[in-house]
């Protein structure tokens, strides 16, 4: 069975959000060692994983510095950190195979995702990322090209455009890795944004793509047989925070895509799992997953986790 793996944000940092070197390193090893239960098992995986904490350490670091360098674009720092994570997670996945006595390698691909240059989210950036900043401390930074939000008390905040993903650039060379038999880690944090100029040229741009929703693409585009969101909690629930709270099994399509329309999902966690499970789905997969790292193969087995497949037919 093809598995993509999606990991989120909060598997490649601490229990409390922090990610300092160590912390990265131990979430990784946790990580691993569910890639390399389901490689042991026959699975073939692919992994894909969100890298917000990591571009938002990047991001202090150009504030910090502009006065001194100029900061590095932010497609820059999706490649940047796609990379270190991926050779973090190459050798931590390699010692949880080693330990399994599986004899398989690893790879990553520094990934690009096509998005449309008239896409409507580059009209009015609206995705705030990185940490807030006092009002003189971010009109430097617009001087530097940047667009940033005065958020009130909070102090201000950098805001950019977060366009649909429509294809993997990549996708050629993800292809031939998983079909040598390497266990591959592609399109990190949703892969680096890319628009086709009018010379026909790809060139990067100041962007995030939505990690959940760029490994649906990739999920679709590699024509894997299930699409697994790695996350914090067992389950999608309905209700969330209240007694009345429900945990969902097995759900149809087009009964999650109510549930979202009547906002039993936050926007900013939750929302886009489901999301890019129904699209996954929607799009010809046979089902998604939603499950925390803990239960990945009890819900491959149908034994757990929040299991998204196609509208029933009619008998």
């Amino acid at each position: 069975m093809r598995v993509l793996l999606a990991l989120g944000g909060n598997a490649m940092t601490s229990a409390d959000g922090r990610a300092r070197p160590e912390d990265q390193l131990a979430a990784a090893s946790t990580a691993a060692a569910a890639v390399a239960d389901l490689v042991a098992r026959g699975d073939e995986v692919v992994l894909t994983h969100g890298n917000g904490p990591q571009v938002g350490n990047l991001l202090v670091k150009n504030e910090l510095a502009a006065a001194v360098v100029p900061p590095v674009p932010l497609d820059w720092c999706g490649a940047q950190t796609q990379a270190t994570l991926g050779f973090v997670l190459m050798n931590a996945i390699d010692a949880a195979l080693l330990e399994r006595g599986v004899d398989r390698r690893t790879a990553t691909v520094v990934t690009r995702t096509l998005v449309a240059w008239d896409d409507p989210g580059f009209t009015r950036p609206t995705k705030p990322i990185g940490r807030y900043l006092p009002a003189a401390d971010a009109a430097l930074l617009v001087e530097h090209g940047e667009t940033w939000e005065d958020r009130g008390e909070k102090g201000w905040r950098r805001v950019v455009a977060s366009p649909e993903p429509l294809a993997i650039v990549d996708l050629a060379a993800i292809e031939a890795l998983v079909a040598a038999g390497l266990v591959t880690i592609a399109a990190g944090g949703g892969g680096i944004p890319v628009v086709v100029d009018a010379e026909g040229r790809l060139r990067g741009v100041e962007a995030v793509v939505d990690k959940d929703l760029g490994a649906a693409v990739l999920a679709r585009d590699l024509r894997a047989d299930v699409l697994v969101v790695a996350t914090d909690v067992p389950n999608a629930v309905l209700h969330w925070g209240t007694p009345q709270a429900e945990p969902l099994g097995e759900v149809t399509v087009p009964d999650l895509r109510k549930y979202a329309a009547e906002g039993h999902f936050a926007s900013g966690s939750m929302a886009p799992k489901v999301e890019a499970a129904c699209r996954f789905v929607e799009q010809g997969g046979r089902r998604a997953l939603i499950t925390s790292l803990s239960q990945i193969t009890d819900a491959l087995d149908g034994a757990a986790g929040t299991v998204v497949v196609p509208e029933r037919k009619p008998a």
